[in-house]
């Protein structure tokens, strides 16, 4: 009896501390075989008081101090380190749409049913109507010309006018993100989109990436809505062995997010990437609310460098409305497409970049860690169209 009304005494006194006790467990985001996580202890919780201005309000927070874990190697990480991910073992399924394209390489002429079967392909593929047509209307001028003659020719051509548009945005080498700020900020890194399209599991790959070049990094558990996305942004933490400032169920995100920063200004963090609810694009009350979290990360010592929307693959045409509307409540400067393995319909980067001038900067090619791969134009397009599958 003396026992129990003892561990009654300490529940009590921690509850009334408002400490904020996370165990990672092993979350599906990480994918099957990862092991449970051991149970972590938040630094400290404690009332966090912002500016009187209407933007800010008080929430209670914890950091999760991102000790080192001991790796455990399962089958599913071995092949993760030994087989890095790759742009044409990713684009499998989108390469079965373009299949009819690839054998039209070997036609000695260009035939009517070759035209049906190039529309048909990239429209299953996503491209949309009005890139399509562009794409149609230029290569049939070229065919009527004399200056492409041949499946062959086509096919190349075809390629080149990809590859071409997806140039026409511009977009850092090999994924780099932003950290350029003035003197005395803290870049932050904002991830945005709708329910379940993986921000959270897309801010733990974007953690391991900028560790393993040597920044430290904090991440902020900005979505405080859904159950258990700071815990699962937690297990990220503790995988990358980065802080994590979680706040309390339903709390104010943006109080979340500018504490965050504000530890990262008087820690010497490299970088703040931030978590936030899965917004609906059409919720007008929502985007508000994503505006104000993007005013508040910017304030001192916060610089928001980097708006990155994360749209899943196999949502198709309606992408292009998720980001025209993020993009004007938040000016997004960057797409990750997540899920494009499991996707048929990946032409739709032609579409977004096309059509909005947003660069693709990311796509997710799986739940481990490490299998973000940075958007090339040339392998993306050779992904999908050459006899091979690239590496």
């Amino acid at each position: 009896m003396v026992t129990i009304l003892i561990i009654i005494g300490i529940v009590v006194v921690l509850a009334g501390a408002g400490v904020v006790v996370t165990k990672r467990r092993s979350s599906p985001a990480l994918g099957a075989g990862t092991p449970a996580p051991q149970r972590i202890e938040p630094a400290a919780v404690a009332p966090v008081v912002l500016d009187t201005t209407t933007d800010a309000v008080p929430a209670d927070v914890a950091v999760v101090e991102g000790a080192p874990v001991a790796p455990v190697v399962t089958p599913a990480d071995e092949l993760s380190e030994s087989t890095p991910p790759s742009v044409g073992a990713a684009s499998a399924k989108s390469r079965g749409i373009f299949a009819g394209l690839r054998a039209a390489r070997r036609l000695k002429a260009i035939e009517p049913s070759t035209w049906d079967e190039l529309e048909s392909s990239l429209l299953r593929g996503d491209v949309g109507v009005t890139t399509t047509t562009r794409l149609l209307e230029t290569l049939r001028a070229e065919v009527a010309a004399g200056t492409v003659t041949d499946g062959s020719g086509l096919l190349e051509r075809l390629r080149s006018l990809l590859i071409a548009t997806l140039s026409q945005v511009e977009r850092p080498e090999h994924g780099e993100l932003s950290l350029e700020v003035a003197a005395g900020r803290v870049p932050v890194w904002l991830l945005v989109g709708v329910n379940g399209v993986g921000k959270t599991t897309t801010i733990g790959k974007l953690a391991y990436r900028a560790g393993g070049e040597g920044k430290k990094v904090l991440l902020a558990a900005g979505d405080t809505f859904r159950a258990a996305a700071g815990e699962q942004l937690a297990t990220w933490g503790a995988r990358s062995e980065v802080d994590v400032v979680l706040g309390a169920a339903g709390a104010d995100p943006s109080a979340v997010i500018f504490d965050a920063v504000q530890r990262a200004g008087a820690r010497g963090f490299d970088v703040v990437i931030a978590d936030t609810a899965g917004r609906l694009h059409n919720k007008v009350n929502l985007v508000e609310e994503l505006k104000k979290i993007r005013r508040v990360a910017d304030r001192e010592p916060g610089q928001v460098t980097e708006v990155l929307l994360v749209i899943d693959a196999t949502t198709g045409q309606n992408a292009l409305q998720q980001a025209r509307q993020f993009t004007e409540a938040v000016s997004v400067t960057g797409i990750v497409l997540s899920k494009f393995d499991g996707s048929a319909r990946g032409g739709v980067v032609v579409a977004i970049e096309a059509e909005l001038k947003i660069p693709v900067r990311f796509l997710g090619v799986g739940e481990h860690a490490s299998d973000l791969i940075a958007f090339e134009p040339i392998a993306f397009v050779d992904a999908l169209l050459a006899d091979d599958p690239v590496a």
